[in-house]
């Protein structure tokens, strides 16, 4: 499980910066620029949830042992 929520982090980070590559700054709101600002944002939210779900996995496991 741990691989797996690293690997979903590493794909997260990498939409980040396909994104941001594809953002016109001039422009931010317009065409294919806001697509490309609503998918930083989307990944964003994913690398906060899947960072939630690592720590909650470390405190599950302290609490085990």
């Amino acid at each position: 499980m741990k691989l797996f929520t690293t690997i979903l982090l590493f794909i997260a980070i990498a939409l980040i910066v396909v994104n941001v590559i594809q953002l016109d700054f001039e422009h931010p709101f317009e065409g294919n620029s806001l697509v490309a600002l609503i998918g930083i944002v989307a990944s964003f939210c994913a690398v906060f949830i899947l960072l939630i779900f690592k720590m909650s996995k470390k405190i599950e496991e302290k609490m085990k042992n």
